[in-house]
């Protein structure tokens, strides 16, 4: 779920990617019902439509949460399930082109799935676990210029009245790309949060 902040965020970094021509293949983790992926395939649809969208979900729900993801997990597992059916049903009430849909968790998924090159990725895992894994296969295929968008990301040191209800998700950015030439920059988003870095 995004609200409207976020949607214009995501319509900027998507459209600057394919302005910009950067390389590569767009893909969501986590797409859930397809709210934000029908938004992207507008975008798509508008300024390149040679792309396309690759999007991921285990169509089960929330993955258990872990200790990295705070005493007490804001969503509980399963919570979030919906059906492929759903989305694709978005999609046709919009008349866009379908993305490629990829069923089942991002460790069986992600490895074997993911586009060989990357140009936008919009990471929506809710979890440290999910958002771990995610950077882990999509970073090394992102092309140089081309952006990861993390929902849920959220400094509290750089905007206290930030949504940070996730805290497993900056945990694991903030993990993996320690030591990288990438930093994680947050974005106004309303009552909401979310970040972004642009792979060099």
């Amino acid at each position: 779920m995004t609200n409207i902040e976020q949607r214009i965020n995501m319509y900027h970094l998507v459209s600057q990617v394919l302005a910009y021509r950067v390389p590569g293949e767009l893909v969501e983790l986590g797409c859930n019902e397809g709210q934000s992926s029908v938004l992207i395939q507008k975008i798509i649809e508008l300024y390149d439509p040679s792309r396309t969208l690759h999007v991921f979900d285990s169509f089960e729900g929330l993955p258990a949460p872990t200790s990295a993801d705070g005493e007490k997990a804001f969503l509980q597992e399963g919570k979030l399930k919906t059906t492929r059916e759903v989305l694709i049903e978005n999609f046709k009430k919009k008349h866009l082109r379908l993305p490629k849909i990829h069923q089942g968790w991002f460790d069986q998924t992600l490895p074997k799935e993911l586009p060989d090159e990357i140009c936008f990725a919009y990471l929506d895992g809710d979890y440290y676990e999910s958002i771990l894994v995610s950077l882990q296969y999509v970073y090394p295929r992102l092309a140089s210029g081309a952006i990861c968008l993390i929902d849920d990301y959220a400094d509290p040191l750089s905007d206290p009245s930030g949504w940070n209800k996730l805290p497993g998700v900056k945990k694991a950015c903030d993990e993996y790309l320690a030591g990288k030439r990438e930093e994680m920059s947050g974005l106004y988003a309303g009552e909401m949060s979310h970040g972004f870095f642009r792979k060099l």
